[in-house]
């Protein structure tokens, strides 16, 4: 038995249609003669027709169905006696299936209300061949960029790639379109994670090139490195800006730029003694900020591996803190130098416990555990030169193996954010 939602705005017609609905076999849930109550009588009693009796229906009426149509679509058969097809345009922009001018017959009630059914029914299933279509293209679209971020990270070709997003499909008993997403989304964090992360490191490289040149060691070296980083933070705060969403993290990257530039500034002040401590004071202030930046894009991403590359690539920043503590017992007084030793051994328990953390995860290669080892051979090398530091040739070494630690895991960091771990899960 069909049952019918009766919006009544006509007293006078109030109850000839309520018995030609009965007369019919329709049953009448309720009469409402307030239309803003038809949204929630509709959602209350879940009609299979709402009809409306309204000689001159208005905005208010309109409205009305407008919003059922978007909260609780259902048939909607209109009786009026107003036959301005401004109305009629009106009236089916609003949701209404059937809109009947000047009465009816009971006789053409149930005809009537299987029109209404019959145009809702269609509409309902051109709107879901809509939702289906745009859901395709969108997950052709979402497709092309993984298999783009795939060619990009494994150097593979196109036909390779679609390979790769099949065969992960399969294994993860997944749809193509989710495996695309999830490798778009890993690759946009990865990608977040390591440029945060190389923030993170340039604080300290910068402050140890600083002091490498204050101490006489391979000057023009250090200044055209210096130089160097000052231009990445610049390029990867502007890549940041663009890439990361700036309602979500916009807070995050304004704090950032406003260390650099302080940073900036006081490194633009030359090179002298007295400047050292302030120099190094504002490079803690960018670590700060960046070691947030980094934590929160890993949380955020919700990518296990990410935890793998936000470790990978703090043993960068790691390794130039540990020789710009390192320079700074050199060069300050005693009070500089306890608090350097300290800093110093800090960095050395972190460091190393941090090898053995990536030695030990299954995320690993060939590639990874060659780099690896490298990296083991000149972080050696470079606690050799922190060990003669008092030397010139110890200052040597520590300048030329820093930058080697610096540059094994700067690898090992793109290795980890292309890995195949990284981007499936």
């Amino acid at each position: 038995m069909a049952s019918a939602l009766a919006y009544l705005n006509a007293p006078q017609g109030v109850h000839a249609l309520v018995a030609d609905l009965e007369a019919v076999g329709v049953q009448l849930l309720a009469p409402l003669l307030q239309c803003n109550k038809l949204v929630q009588e509709a959602v209350l009693h879940a009609p299979n027709v709402v009809i409306c009796y309204d000689p001159l229906p208005d905005e208010a009426l309109f409205s009305a169905l407008q919003a059922l149509s978007e909260t609780a679509p259902c048939p909607v058969l209109l009786f009026t006696n107003d036959n301005d097809t401004d109305k009629l345009d009106v009236a089916l922009a609003s949701g209404v299936h059937a809109y009947v001018v000047n009465g009816y017959g009971r006789h053409r009630l149930r005809p009537l209300i299987r029109l209404a059914q019959a145009r809702f029914a269609r509409e309902q299933a051109l709107r879901d061949q809509l939702t289906d279509l745009t859901s395709r293209l969108e997950e052709r679209k979402i497709v092309e960029r993984a298999k783009g971020v795939l060619m990009r990270a494994r150097q593979v070709s196109d036909d390779d790639a679609f390979q790769i997003l099949r065969t992960a499909s399969m294994h993860t008993n997944q749809r193509l379109g989710q495996v695309s997403q999830h490798i778009v989304h890993s690759a946009r964090f990865a990608d977040g994670v390591n440029r945060a992360g190389q923030l993170r490191m340039l604080s300290q490289r910068l402050t140890k090139l600083y002091l490498l040149q204050l101490a006489g060691a391979q000057v023009a070296q250090c200044a055209e490195r210096q130089s160097q980083s000052v231009q990445r933070i610049d390029s990867t705060m502007a890549q940041l800006g663009k890439s990361l969403s700036l309602p979500t993290f916009g807070d995050l990257l304004v704090q950032v730029a406003h260390s650099w530039q302080q940073l900036k500034q006081g490194l633009q002040a030359g090179h002298r003694s007295s400047q050292m401590l302030p120099v190094d004071g504002l490079a803690e202030q960018l670590l700060e900020q960046t070691e947030r930046l980094t934590s929160v894009l890993e949380n955020a991403g919700a990518v296990a591996p990410l935890h793998v590359l936000n470790v990978a690539g703090r043993q960068r920043m790691l390794s130039q803190r540990y020789a710009k503590f390192a320079l700074l017992g050199l060069l300050g007084g005693r009070a500089v130098q306890q608090t350097a030793q300290t800093g110093m051994a800090e960095c050395k328990t972190a460091f190393e416990q941090a090898m053995n953390y990536l030695g030990d995860i299954p995320l690993t290669s060939a590639d990874i555990r060659a780099h690896l080892a490298s990296a083991s051979r000149h972080w050696q090398h470079m606690l050799a030169g922190v060990a003669q530091l008092h030397t010139a040739s110890g200052l040597e070494q520590l300048a030329s193996a820093s930058e080697e630690v610096l540059e094994v895991f700067e690898n090992l960091s793109a290795l980890y954010e292309h890995s195949m771990q990284m981007l499936v899960g």
